[in-house]
């Protein structure tokens, strides 16, 4: 394929490593300068993010020379010097830090010309090339998305406090501003009244790295990408200088907790007024720092490499503002989740290591295919056949605990992410949207229609290409197999279950899939293959179980075990996933997830130092913490820890919490739910533990024409992950 044809191109890259001293090596050119007896090993890099994306116009660099105090470091942008100044860094005298600015919007040469402070001759020089991109983007997600609407005025800077105001431009920009908040004694964060003045209610705190001092906290607003960003940091400002990449605040432990929001639906052609939040308290009081974009909100944005380039943006402009962390750890649940492995997978180096709560692999696959399946079910349970399935009929057939997951208002209504009609955000105007006959080409409102740059169009219709399908599915198999469901109601369900046309409602015939679409799929990382980034990352999995919900939920535990599969059959293994499972906590708040912070910081620092041979894959299993283990709490009133190796329905841990395998998993699919379209056999016997009458034989095979799917096969145009880091 062409990039014309695609819209898609390998980007030539190398990998972020956590370590510092590794960031932009690849690109670095060293050189020497003046006479022999004179002349050192000079090198530059980029700090604050890799040399190929960087943003704004700036980007912190780190100079590393052989000479002592008395070298001065220069800088040239373009063969022109430039005033930026480097300072030393305390913790390396022969290495200088500082903001080069000025950079032009593509490809830009900066040179480092170490002097000797005694004679002024140029001791040595090195250069880096750096290609700079704007500050509202893109980088490499492909063209801005229109119409996209500015939400500054509804966004409100913490609780309590003041909205942000009016945009500056069209692309939704503000000028960035710094409060003060403090957490009181009383448990609130309130605006702090006077920087000069630690107040009396103010709540203290003891943090990771031993430093006790008022929980007082830095929070920068600005915008990139089109985006509302906000990073947290707990700071003194009567107490403390302010912070600069040599001049770090007290409290802060180095570690960035990077976190990430859910939703889906709604979550296109928008700002958002919200982030994932930076104003944990039981995250900050450890000192770690926190960073969020409003585009890293699933419900305002659902597209995983549009979120991905604002992770990238916003950890660059925490680097030059406070330096580059030791490492950024991903948290988030549910939207959250799908963010944080396809960033970790896609684009490696943007997240050290990774806690996806109430998970799913991704939402194009992984939810949009539990929840139309789920949609396609339960529609047929209760308008086309009601009355035929019992409860718990319905429950085997849709492969979970119970059938109140079936009806859940987000499962049942998940279709609606596949509706180009539905789920608009409010703000857009009605004469703006798409309707199949009064404005055909209007704006669509739905999954695919937002992640068109990584699809691409239909030519026939204009329309995102689609890589959804249910042909040959046999819904209900193993209940059949199983003796729970008749082979009347099989055939019957398989008969009039239906599918989905361009628009996202039900019809009668089957979903086929655009081709082009499960190839890029595939190719660029829709479907989270396990087999990039998160080969090297370290994930701790964290389920706050569910799936029994009295009013159901789609976040069934099932898919943990399904992205587990899926390190497992790129890798060889899923040593670096670890997974915790709890009930009666949030998503987010509960007793081993709070814990898993600590253990990841613990994973992420060893692994940082580990000096000894071996890959990093190797690095990263080597260095899992003793005190980190797979299990769950029981679900006693005082929870004990049960240690094991999870299973979906077998041990402590799956008796305690089962997880049944889905809709899909019901019909045959395998556990690593990958097979996006299934390649077909002939309709055959050896699928039945049950007979079949003749004339129920031959209804069978008018319902599957073209064959019934095998699943031992790879699908439809599955392929391997292209590659990392690319861009559209």
């Amino acid at each position: 394929m062409s990039d014309q044809m695609t819209g898609w191109r390998l980007a030539k890259s190398s990998t972020w490593a956590p370590l510092a001293l590794s960031v932009g090596a690849a690109l670095v050119l060293v050189a020497c300068g003046g006479d022999d007896e004179r002349s050192e090993t000079v090198a530059v890099r980029v700090e604050s993010s890799q040399a190929a994306y960087v943003s704004g116009g700036d980007a912190l660099l780190r100079v590393d020379t052989e000479g002592a105090a008395n070298r001065q470091v220069r800088l040239k942008v373009n063969g022109v010097a430039t005033t930026s100044t480097l300072a030393a860094d305390p913790a390396d005298p022969k290495s200088r830090i500082g903001l080069v600015t000025g950079l032009a919007l593509g490809d830009n040469t900066v040179v480092a010309e170490v002097v000797d402070t005694g004679t002024n001759a140029v001791v040595g020089s090195a250069s880096v090339q750096i290609r700079n991109h704007p500050r509202t983007g893109p980088m490499f997600s492909g063209a801005h998305e229109t119409p996209f609407l500015c939400q500054t005025e509804a966004f409100r800077l913490f609780p309590g406090g003041p909205l942000l105001g009016a945009a500056k431009d069209a692309n939704c920009s503000i000028d960035t501003r710094v409060d003060y908040v403090y957490r009181t004694t009383a448990n609130t964060f309130v605006a702090l009244p006077d920087p000069a003045v630690v107040p009396t209610d103010a709540a203290s705190t003891t943090t990771t790295n031993g430093s006790t001092l008022p929980f007082i906290v830095r929070l920068e607003t600005g915008t990139a990408n089109r985006a509302i960003y906000q990073t947290a940091v707990l700071h003194s400002p009567s107490t403390e200088p302010t912070p600069s990449p040599v001049v770090r605040p007290l409290g802060w432990n180095g570690a960035v907790v990077y976190t990430f929001g859910g939703g889906c639906p709604g979550g296109w052609y928008r700002q958002g007024a919200n982030t994932g939040g930076v104003l944990d308290e039981n995250i900050l009081r450890h000192g770690f720092a926190m960073a969020s974009s409003s585009l890293n909100v699933y419900g305002n944005n659902c597209n995983d490499v549009l979120a991905a380039e604002s992770v990238a943006m916003v950890r660059e402009r925490f680097s030059e503002v406070y330096g580059r962390p030791r490492h950024v750890i991903g948290w988030g649940c549910s939207g959250g989740s799908y963010q944080q492995l396809q960033t970790a997978d896609n684009y490696p180096g943007l997240l050290d290591g990774i806690i996806p709560s109430c998970s799913f692999p991704e939402v194009m696959f992984a939810t949009a295919q539990f929840m139309t399946d789920s949609f396609l079910l339960g529609t047929y349970f209760r308008d086309v056949a009601p009355n035929t399935f019992s409860g718990p009929q319905q429950a085997a057939v849709a492969g979970i605990v119970t059938v109140a997951t079936l009806f859940n208002g987000t499962n049942f209504n998940g279709a609606s992410r596949i509706d180009p009609t539905a789920n608009c955000p409010a703000d857009l105007p009605a004469a703006q949207r798409y309707h199949p006959t009064t404005n055909p080409t209007g704006t669509r409102c739905s999954l695919y229609d937002h992640t068109v740059n990584q699809l691409g169009k239909d030519p026939s219709t204009g329309f995102a290409r689609r890589p959804l399908d249910n042909t040959g599915i046999q819904y209900g198999l193993e209940a059949l197999n199983a003796g729970t469901i008749t082979v009347d109601q099989f055939l019957d369900l398989n008969e009039r279950v239906g599918g989905y046309d361009i628009d996202g409602k039900r019809q009668a015939a089957r979903t086929v899939a655009d081709p082009l679409a499960l190839r890029a799929a595939y190719q660029k990382g829709r479907l989270t293959s396990g087999s990039g980034g998160l080969r090297t990352t370290p994930v701790i999995d964290y389920r706050n179980y569910a799936d029994d919900a009295l009013r159901g939920d789609v976040h069934t535990r099932y898919h943990s075990f399904s992205m587990r599969e899926r390190l497992i059959k790129a890798n060889g293994h899923a040593d670096n996933f670890v997974m915790l499972a709890e009930t009666g906590s949030s998503s987010t708040g509960g007793p081993l997830v709070q814990k898993a912070i600590l253990e990841m910081d613990k994973w992420l620092t060893a692994i940082a130092a580990d000096r000894a041979s071996g890959t990093a894959e190797q690095k990263v299993v080597r260095n899992k913490p003793a005190t980190l283990q797979e299990g769950c709490n029981s679900r006693d009133a005082t929870p004990v820890f049960i240690a094991e190796k999870m299973e979906p329905l077998t041990g402590q841990c799956g008796a305690l919490y089962p997880a049944p395998d889905g809709p899909r998993g019901v019909a045959g699919a395998p556990l690593a739910a990958d097979i996006v379209k299934c390649q077909l056999k002939p309709v055959a016997t050896s699928d039945y533990t049950v007979a079949f009458t003749t004339a129920q034989d031959t209804r069978l095979r008018a319902i599957f024409p073209t064959g019934t799917c095998r699943w031992d096969v790879p699908g439809v145009e599955q392929q391997a992950l292209s590659g990392t880091w690319l861009t559209y």
